[in-house]
This record gives structure tokens, sequence and C-alpha cells, in this order.
């Protein structure tokens, strides 16, 4: 019969909970305490000379000394004095063993360092019971020792980082103000900001950055803080800053979430871009006047073209004309938009106001528009409230039929556009309301942006140039009054104006 081969197992002693080091110059008794504790599956190292155990406790630190008091070579307290002198060793819990039952034995091992003392003859669930709770006490030590180490790092590099930041907030060239996100309140501002706003930090620190009106449109800054919230920060916003002295810059603003003391904050850096600005503004300017008188010469001759006076022309001929015609007519609109709000923004055109009666202005843009909406088979209605307003008609005109125009041009065959009028305590309300498609959230408060069109394809299929709404809130600015819209995605926009009436001008 063949022999049999046994299976051969791997079998994984567990790991020990703890070494242990025992120092009794009594083999017997090491003997006990050593098969005691690897019963319980200790690491033992049993030493009967104290100096051994000295070079082994240094060498090999345990977790954990058991330590008879009676040596002849030298006794526990001297032995314990040596360990807890030196630095490898003085963190290791060391229990005293002896039969003596002098009050005086006790008091001298926890002085010269010792955690515990068990009295012979030995009780073996006593014994196990306050070794397991010295080591757990250990363990809780190293833990907290570790956490602090960790702890100190900590502080140590948010010191470092907190420190760069302040050298780089101090003296960055870039405007800079830490704002709460909650009220919008200034917490505080570098050399920078106080230059280009012209507050010190004693008149700004605390306050609202809407209370003190600092930017021209707060609705913009408003709305960016909620895309912060979506996506941590912002970069290159443009928009407008108004100095203490009422002087307006033009920056790119970029935003970061910051948490400052516990409270959630904003970062702001500026980048002042005004004299960039005016730059291309004269550039746009000085361009659009070049382009003006050319393009004005390019449709009246092909208007002549169109006349065949000239000579006949194919059904293909007349129809790249007429290409041509509409595309020239819509370069001019947007030169002359160009041109528009440029003379508006530098006040190159000044408001002429006069006591004007808005029903009739409602009524008059009305009719204005009225051609265009019938032949798009848009129904106007229109609600008219009658007060007295000081304006330049001809430039609330201007607004008016522009809000008109988008509003029909955005519509559908069959649907109605609102004008109506109401009269509030100190002001007129205007509101210019469609059914169309409305605008997209992330749109709305960019519209009144220069050349922000809600598609892309919007300035080929409706004849946009992107200036109009631009227009419509520098002419309303100028009247110190204010327009904003409201819109659902799908549903339509309602744009709102507010003009001072009569004795609040």
């Amino acid at each position: 019969m063949p022999n049999a081969q046994l299976p051969i197992t791997n079998y994984q002693f567990p790991m020990p909970k703890a070494d242990i080091l025992v120092i009794d110059d009594t083999p017997e008794n090491l003997a006990l305490l050593s098969q005691i504790l690897k019963d319980k599956n200790y690491k033992v190292r049993s030493v009967t000379k104290a100096s051994t155990a000295l070079r082994g406790a240094k060498a090999a630190p345990p977790d954990l000394i058991l330590l008879d008091v009676k040596m002849p070579e030298m006794n526990g307290y001297e032995v314990c004095q040596h360990l807890k002198a030196d630095e490898s060793t003085r963190d290791i819990p060391v229990i005293f063993i002896s039969a003596l039952g002098d009050v005086l034995d006790k008091v001298k091992a926890f002085e010269v360092g010792g955690v515990d003392y068990i009295t012979k003859p030995l009780q073996v669930e006593e014994v196990l019971a306050r070794i397991e709770t010295h080591l757990t006490i250990r363990r809780l030590q190293k833990q907290l020792q570790t956490q602090n180490k960790h702890l100190q790092q900590e502080i140590s590099q948010r010191a470092a980082a907190e420190e760069k930041f302040a050298k780089a907030f101090r003296s960055s060239p870039n405007p800079i103000a830490i704002n709460t996100l909650a009220e919008n309140s200034f917490v505080d501002i570098n050399s920078s900001f106080s230059e280009i706003t012209g507050y010190s930090q004693t008149e700004i620190i605390g306050e609202s950055a809407n209370n003190l009106n600092i930017w021209v449109n707060p609705q913009l800054y408003d709305f960016s803080v909620k895309k912060l919230l979506e996506k941590g920060s912002l970069h290159n916003i443009e928009c407008q800053l108004r100095s203490q002295q009422g002087e307006i810059k033009t920056v790119l603003l970029s935003i970061e979430l910051i948490e400052l003391n516990g409270l959630a904050c904003t970062l702001n850096i500026i980048n002042d871009i005004t004299e960039r600005k005016r730059l291309e503004d004269e550039f746009i300017s000085l361009v659009s006047h070049e382009l003006r008188t050319p393009m004005n010469s390019i449709i009246g001759a092909l208007d002549l073209l169109n006349t065949q006076q000239l000579g006949t022309l194919t059904d293909k001929g007349k129809q790249i004309i007429n290409i041509a015609i509409n595309n020239t007519e819509r370069l001019i609109r947007l030169v002359n938009d160009i041109l528009d709000l440029e003379r508006i923004k530098s006040g190159k055109i000044t408001m002429q106001p006069s006591k004007s009666n808005a029903a009739e202005l409602l009524i008059q843009a009305a009719a204005t528009m009225e051609s265009m909406a019938d032949s798009a088979q848009i129904y106007l209605n229109v609600e008219p409230a009658s007060t007295e307003i000081i304006v330049d008609s001809d430039r609330i005109l201007q607004a008016l039929t522009n809000l008109l125009s988008n509003a029909i041009k955005f519509s559908e065959p069959g649907q109605t556009v609102y004008l109506r009028s109401i009269i509030k305590s100190n002001y007129l309300q205007i509101e210019i309301q469609d059914q169309g498609r409305g605008i997209p959230a992330d749109k709305i408060q960019l519209i009144f942006e220069r050349f922000v069109q809600v598609d892309a394809s919007d300035s080929r299929s409706k004849g946009g140039t992107g200036l109009g709404l631009p227009i419509c809130r520098s002419i309303i600015e100028q009247h110190k009054g204010k327009i904003w819209v409201e819109s659902i995605f799908g549903k339509g926009s309602t744009f709102y104006i507010h003009l001072p009436i009569v004795g609040n001008w």
C-alpha cells in the first residue's frame, strides 16, 4: 500500500498582541510569567540581569516592561530610573512586581516613573487586566502623539501658507478684496483696491458692496456669485466698478470661493482694463466711421444694379444682388449701433429731457413697430398708463422700439407681444412681454453686454448686431432709470424699465 501523503496546510500564526520585556532574577518567576503571557498571544522577552535588560530595551524598545523590584546587580527602582533617563525608552510603561507590601515601596515606584505595581503571589487575571489596561493607554498615547505631530505639521504648513498669501495679498499690484459670501461685506482689502476705489480700509471694512454702490451692475455680480457656488471659481468677468468719487472703471473680475476663520468668503481679484477699453473703443469708433462711407456707396451701387437700369439681370443675378444688399444693410446697422453706443457712453450724445406723456410714447412706439408686427403675424397689445415723465423722448422711443423689435423677432406667428406701463409710487414701470423662446438662465445677466446673443446664429437669421440691448441700457441709465429682464426658457421673456416720474427726476 503506497504511503499516504498528508496535505500541507499553510498556517499563519496570529500577530502577537504586544512585545513585553520581563525582568526578574528568579528563573521560576520568569518562566511562570512568560508562559502566562505567551498563552495570551503576547511576545515575551525574558531577562535575569538588569544590565542586559537595559541594553535589550534600548536596542529594541518593547511595548511594556514587567520589572522585579529586588535584584542583586541593581534594584528595579534604579533600572526604571535608567530607562526614564534615556529618550528611546522613557515612554515605555513599567509595571513593578514585588512581594513587598510596604506603602513606601509603592510610592517610590511611582516616583521613579512606574505606571503600576503588582504584588506577589501573582493573580493571573489581575496581571493580565493591568497589562491590557496600560497597553491600551500606551496605544492611545501613541495615537495622540501621532495626531499632535500631524496637527503641528498642518498648523506650520497653514501658517506658512497664510504668511505667503498675506505677503502676496498686500504687495499685489492687482486690486484684491475679501468679502463675506452671505452679506457681500468687505473683510479686507489691499492698497491697490484702495487706490482704484478711493476708499481707505477704515471706510470700507464691514461695509456692504451694495450699500457703497461699488458695482455699476450689481445684478451681474450677484449672478456671478451664484455661478461661483456651482464652479468654485470664475475668471475674467468684464464689469464696471464705481469709485468713491463716482469715476467708472472697466475691470476684469476673477472670484474664488475661500474660507476665512470658518466663514465662507469670496476672494475678488481685479484687473483694471479701463485704458485698454478706451483704446479699443477709439479704434472701433474710428473704423466704424471709415467703414460707413464706403458701405453707403456700396449699397447705393447695389440698389442701382437691382433696378436693372444698367442692364437686365437673370433670376440668379437678382438673388445674389438681394443677398449682397441684405448683408450690407446688416453691416451698416452694426456700424451705426457701434457709433450710437460709443457716443452715448462717451457723452457725445447728450440727453435732452423734457416733460412727456408716457402713454403717448408707448402708443407711438407701438405704431412705429406695427408694420413689422403685421409682417411677422404678431399681435401688439398696448396698455398705456398716462403720467408725466421727464425724458429725451427720441431716445426712449429708440429703446422701446428696439425692445419691441426683439420681442417680435423672437415670437412665433400668431403670438402676442404686450407693451404696458404701470404707475408705481415714485416711478413708471414699463413692461415689454413676449411669448417666444425665452432666455437660458446662464445668459440672462449677460445679454446687456456688447455682442452677447442668446444664439450665435441670431445675427444671421434675425439680423441682430448684439448691441441693441447695451444701447437700451445706456439710454435708460442716462435717464436715472434701470432695466432688467425676467425669463422662463421656452415660455417667453419680460423686459422691465423703471423711469422716474415728474417730481422724482
